[in-house]
């Protein structure tokens, strides 16, 4: 994700072209798109004159969302799978890096034992500050996440119109509709980041007669699981069914999800400016 890529989806004075219009009492000459007024000249045959309209070239402002439930501290180095909190640090330092570097500021909500906290945009202490928040120890209740999209909707306030929301987690467990229904209506750019590792979370092994040994996420305890092969396949069947109904769920809300099953920085980038090349072309769609 580059800087660019975070431009406001509002209309003013900024240098990328975001559609164009009559000319209206007031447009600057500069705005004039000649060859677009001379062909809509000749087919009304009269005087006609259409100027460029511009994407606002504004800082940013984005906050991070980032789930700490205990699911999310799975799979660490060196298990053979998505370390999660590996590829969450990775985007921390990818969204905040681009954020900055278009001069926007970094907010963040994340949970701990005791509840949610939030810092608004422009008071993270420091990068690493941000890191340990943001991708530390995994110790929030169940409800984390839930808790913690609804202390941000309270701080509706302090965030305007157009502010970027990345929401990092697993989505295993799903958070309610309406908490989705009442971000849409804030007029926020809000970004599902999906973490889900691809063997175990969007899928599962084709396995079956083994016996498969289980930690549950925050505890230490092993528990040896018999899998047979007919249930090996019904996990694979609801776990894809779970993720192909998180992202259509997105999407209805007019969200656009990334999918993430990796942990390298590289590849999370590719993905994040796969995402804002796709921001770009629904935003001049919609000009």
């Amino acid at each position: 994700m580059h800087p660019g890529a975070l431009r406001a989806s509002q209309r003013g004075e900024g240098d990328e072209t975001a559609g164009s219009r009559p000319y209206r009492p007031g447009d600057r000459l500069s705005w004039l798109d000649w060859r677009a007024s001379a062909r809509l000249s000749a087919a009304r045959a009269s005087d006609e004159l259409v100027v460029r309209e511009f994407f606002a070239d504004r800082a940013p402002r984005a906050v991070i969302v980032s789930d700490r439930r205990p699911s999310l501290g799975v799979y660490r180095a060196p298990l053979p799978w998505l370390d999660k909190p590996a590829a969450i640090a990775a985007i921390v330092k990818l969204v905040a890096a681009s954020v900055r570097a278009a001069r926007g500021d970094v907010g963040l909500v994340s949970s701990t034992a005791a509840g949610p906290f939030y810092v608004r945009p422009g008071r993270i202490p420091s990068d690493a500050w941000l890191l340990d928040r943001a991708a530390g120890p995994t110790e929030g209740p169940p409800d984390a996440l839930v808790r913690s999209l609804e202390l941000l909707s309270r701080r509706r306030a302090a965030l305007p119109v157009g502010t970027f929301v990345f929401v990092v987690s697993d989505f295993v467990t799903p958070v309610p509709g309406r908490v989705w229904m009442g971000l849409r209506g804030l007029g926020w750019d809000v970004v599902p980041l999906v973490v889900q590792d691809s063997v175990w979370e969007q899928s599962f092994p084709r396995i079956g007669n083994v016996v498969v040994p289980f930690v549950a996420p925050g505890s230490t305890r092993i528990c040896d699981v018999w899998i047979s092969r007919r249930r090996a396949t019904e996990l694979r069947a609801a776990n894809e069914r779970r993720l192909e109904e998180t992202i259509a769920r997105f999407r209805r809300l007019g969200f656009d999800p990334v999918l993430i099953g990796t942990s390298d920085p590289s590849d999370i980038a590719g993905l994040l400016h796969g995402w804002a090349a796709r921001r770009r072309v629904l935003l001049r769609r919609g000009a």
